[in-house]
């Protein structure tokens, strides 16, 4: 990398094409499904979405001024961020998802903490790559440098984050098979208490796929960051295609195929309930 090339190499036109087209169509897809379904809590997951558009929109600019400081930022800084703004409503999902069933005493952690943590644990995830993304694209070295440890920090917060939350899923997933086998032998006449909780196990299954997905790419950009601002992997733009790029896109798809929204609704209903029973409650 030089100050007439930020990069170490030129950005490929079509990959940075195909990538803004593919987001765009997913992200399209989950306004839509945003309105229909009207769950506000994928604000930020569509945010995140329209990160990677302007992201790869960027990129594509950027092949034309390898050295405009403004132009790597902003592609830096959005594609890093768009993974946390996915978080933030991956968290939800499984909050309104235990109370959907009202299987609050199922949950490891009591629900009205359960997204107040984790969404609080990735804001600041959220802040830490913002600050160190923004260090990162001064074009300086020294600068970089510096960005990059503040990046990886706030990686390592994501990480540790999104593995308690996967644990915490799975514990309740857990309780709540051994409930429905419980309540099926004993109780048959609470067959909507069964379906309920049966077709809540695909959202929990799709939470643990973009779960893994999102793991991956923090674990990719960990390895990215520590090999430094000249390293071989910063400097061959495939590798973020392959291990960023296009985890994300299939987080965002898997989402769209198996929207939550379609089992758990909107979620108003229930948290109202929820308020009622432990006063307000942030879901």
């Amino acid at each position: 990398m030089s100050p007439d090339n930020l990069y170490g190499y030129t950005p490929s036109i079509p990959a940075a094409v195909i990538f803004a087209v593919l987001f765009c169509g997913t992200t399209l897809a989950h306004l839509i499904q945003m309105m229909k379904f009207q769950c506000w809590y994928f604000l930020p997951f569509t945010t995140g979405g329209i990160f990677q558009i302007v992201g790869y929109v960027c990129r594509v600019v950027a092949h034309y001024h390898l050295s405009s400081i403004p132009i790597y930022a902003m592609q830096s800084v959005l594609i890093l961020l768009a993974p946390p703004l996915y978080a933030a409503s991956i968290y939800m999902v499984l909050g309104r998802s235990i109370v959907h069933l009202h299987a609050e005493k199922s949950s490891l952690i009591p629900v009205r903490w359960l997204t107040k943590i984790f969404v609080s644990g990735d804001v600041f995830s959220f802040l830490l790559q913002s600050a160190g993304g923004g260090l990162m694209a001064t074009g300086k070295e020294s600068s970089y440098n510096t960005g990059s440890y503040v990046v990886i920090g706030g990686l390592v917060v994501q990480l540790i984050f999104f593995g308690v939350f996967v644990m915490v899923a799975a514990c309740f997933h857990y309780r709540m098979l051994r409930e429905i086998g419980q309540k099926t032998e004993e109780d048959r006449q609470r067959r909507e208490s069964v379906r309920r909780r049966s077709s809540c196990v695909a959202v929990l299954w799709t939470l643990y796929t973009v779960s893994a997905l999102i793991l991956a790419r923090s674990v990719f950009r960990l390895v990215e960051y520590k090999t430094g601002y000249n390293g071989y992997i910063m400097t061959h733009e495939v590798f973020g295609y392959i291990f960023d790029s296009l985890l994300m896109f299939l987080v965002m798809i898997v989402m769209n195929l198996y929207h939550p929204a379609a089992i758990i609704g909107t979620g108003k209903e229930d948290a109202e309930l929820q308020a009622q029973r432990n006063g307000n409650v942030w879901l």
